[in-house]
């Protein structure tokens, strides 16, 4: 089952079931196998995740990354919906990206695969965890 099929499918689960409503959700998402150049460069690391927001339909509100010394870049893309962050790992060929949307406008799904083909990812695995269940107040999921 891809990690999607999965997602959608526990996200039906428990929508359907009597548990409180989210506030938001969170999609974590783990690339391995990356090409290391694409990680090491702040611009296409900066210029990649803002496309990703791009095809997600976020509205991006500003963009700050940071370059570490010898390698790797951590960075936020702030959206109208919330936020887009990634922290990368030339050296392990690896990346960490997390979604996170107040709405179920923003399609974390097409962040995903952007970013597996932007990256030259071999891997990706990820889980949605939903954010403040049962806070008084909130009427529908996210």
């Amino acid at each position: 089952m891809s990690f999607m099929k999965k997602v959608t499918t526990t996200l039906r689960v428990r929508r359907g079931a009597k548990s409180p409503p989210a506030l938001g959700r969170h999609t974590l998402l783990e690339f391995s196998g990356c090409d290391p150049e694409r990680l090491r460069r702040v611009r296409g690391v900066r210029s990649a995740m803002i496309e990703a927001a791009r095809r997600a339909d976020g509205t991006i509100v500003r963009a700050v990354f940071h370059s570490f010394s010898p390698w790797g870049v951590s960075g936020v893309v702030v959206i109208s919906e919330s936020h887009l962050t990634i922290h990368t790992w030339p050296e392990h060929q690896f990346a960490a990206v997390d979604v996170f949307s107040c709405g179920p406008r923003l399609r974390h799904d097409a962040v995903r695969r952007f970013l597996k083909e932007a990256l030259g990812a071999k891997r990706v695995t990820g889980r949605v965890v939903l954010r403040g269940r049962g806070v008084p107040g909130r009427s529908g999921p996210a």
